[in-house]
């Protein structure tokens, strides 16, 4: 029986609104996955709701403020210590401009396709993969439409 705490985290698939989603690359200094590129956001803190968690932790991670929060998926992790529930969400960054916190060395705006081809935390692999579906099927239905008139 595993007897390690689950801890809830909230990540996000910031949007520029240009169909591009922000992703960072773990410092060299970061104890786990340093180099891999990772969805922004963090630890929801006791008595913290999911969706100010995520306001929070983005603005720490990258200086942006974002909006219009929806639940995109949800994934899990494995450390040592503990047991990680990830529930990613969908959000518009608000205008401004990224500054990376010390965990992070480098950020990326990247289309789903482009973002499958990064070296992504095995955490984000299948959330990355189900983004890119969907989007693709959304210019499918969008093509199919479009032909249609």
């Amino acid at each position: 029986m595993n007897t390690k705490p689950f801890i809830m985290a909230a990540k996000a698939f910031v949007c520029d609104g240009q169909g591009r989603y922000l992703f960072l690359r773990r410092s060299a200094q970061s104890k786990r996955f340093a180099g891999y590129w990772e969805l922004p956001g963090g630890k929801v803190n006791p008595g913290e709701g999911i969706d100010q968690a995520l306001a929070r932790e983005v603005l720490e991670e990258t200086g942006l403020r974002v909006a219009d929060p929806h639940v995109a998926g949800a994934t899990e992790g494995d450390t040592p210590a503990a047991r990680f529930v990830f529930v990613i969400m969908e959000v518009q960054a608000q205008p401004g401009e990224v500054r990376l916190s010390e965990e992070h060395d480098q950020y990326a705006w990247a289309t789903p396709d482009e973002a499958a081809r990064l070296q992504l935390s095995p955490i984000y692999i299948d959330c990355v993969r189900e983004l890119v579906n969907r989007t693709t099927v959304g210019r499918q239905a969008q093509t199919k439409e479009g032909s249609s008139q």
